[in-house]
């Protein structure tokens, strides 16, 4: 079956509407585009005519980018809000944990959750590949680069789905609640093709949904180069240590990253500005000190005794502050 068929009963199953990309409409814009610029196109008087339009093509760039841009904002926006919301059910604590078991019956709803989970990373993974799929059509036809140039503006402007840090929130939670499981000697959960690996020591996030597609998250630290500890992820996407990206945005890690300059760059892809919208992974985090015990009571003890110092430093510098010497 060809993908956009499959993407297009994949939509149409879903409960409520959601925003997606326009697959099937994007390839009418490049069968126009072609139509319109070679009449002849698809006859044997068409065969002398080449069948691929200019790499400037007015046809295509008027309307194919522009409906793809907006349709990839819809698509992370729904994403990412959805995910929020389904995380902070999980990670909810005290009396709004108590709250939500009320509102919620949560315990009944395990299995609703890790369904719910599943649903989303099948979301973004789909759309991804859709949107692939179709920038890598409109290079064949117009003999260009300017799909996968359009691909690296998305991540700059931070709506290329498997950037969001949300998506690893949510593999890294599914992982949790199919342990829990097993646990308590239930049935495990569904969606086992998310997995954390080790090869040669070095941990990974790994996700199958489709024959042609997986995904590969390194949960290395790149300052460091250990695993990461208290992770972070930027709004670039990149993950760190929170007190390594505290060191490479120059902030201390009472004041945090949100108090970071807006000049400061990501140490791997080197944009500025991506410190303020950095998410704690706290879901990651109960998975990672989960199965890396040692090494996480380890981290534990030797950063602790850098953090006392530097909250030591800090106040001391408020109270100098405060008495004006």
């Amino acid at each position: 079956m060809k993908f956009c068929k499959t993407y297009q009963e994949y939509m149409q199953r879903q409960e409520r509407e959601l925003p997606g990309v326009g697959f099937k409409n994007l390839k009418k814009i490049l069968k126009k585009c072609r139509t319109d610029l070679h009449p002849g196109y698809g006859t044997n008087d068409g065969a002398l005519v080449a069948s691929n339009c200019p790499s400037q093509c007015p046809v295509c760039d008027g309307s194919f980018f522009p409906s793809l841009l907006m349709e990839m904002s819809a698509v992370v926006g729904c994403f990412n809000g959805r995910a929020q919301k389904l995380l902070d059910v999980h990670l909810a604590t005290g009396f709004k944990k108590y709250y939500i078991w009320c509102k919620r019956k949560l315990e009944k709803d395990h299995f609703a959750l890790i369904q719910e989970g599943q649903d989303l990373v099948t979301y973004a993974m789909i759309n991804a590949i859709a949107v692939r799929k179709i920038l890598k059509k409109y290079d064949k036809i117009h003999y260009s680069k300017q799909g996968q140039e359009f691909k690296s503006r998305a991540q700059k402007m931070h709506i290329e789905f498997l950037q969001s840090p949300w998506l690893c929130e949510l593999m890294a939670l599914h992982i949790n609640l199919r342990e829990k499981q097993i646990e308590k000697r239930k049935a495990a959960a569904l969606f086992d093709q998310c997995a954390l690996v080790f090869t040669d020591g070095r941990p990974s996030l790994t996700c199958e949904l489709f024959d042609s597609f997986k995904l590969d998250i390194d949960l290395t630290c790149s300052i460091c180069l250990d695993t990461v500890f208290d992770p972070v992820a930027l709004a670039c996407g990149h993950i760190f240590c929170y007190i390594c990206s505290c060191s490479a945005a120059s902030v201390t890690i009472v004041d945090g990253l949100k108090s970071a300059s807006p000049k400061e760059k990501c140490p791997l892809c080197r944009e500025a500005g991506v410190f303020g919208g950095a998410v704690h992974m706290e879901e990651l985090n109960i998975l990672l000190s989960r199965r890396c015990p040692e090494y996480w009571e380890w981290r534990l003890q030797s950063e602790r005794l850098d953090r006392i110092q530097q909250a030591k430093e800090h106040w001391e510098k408020q109270c100098r502050a405060f008495i004006g010497v």
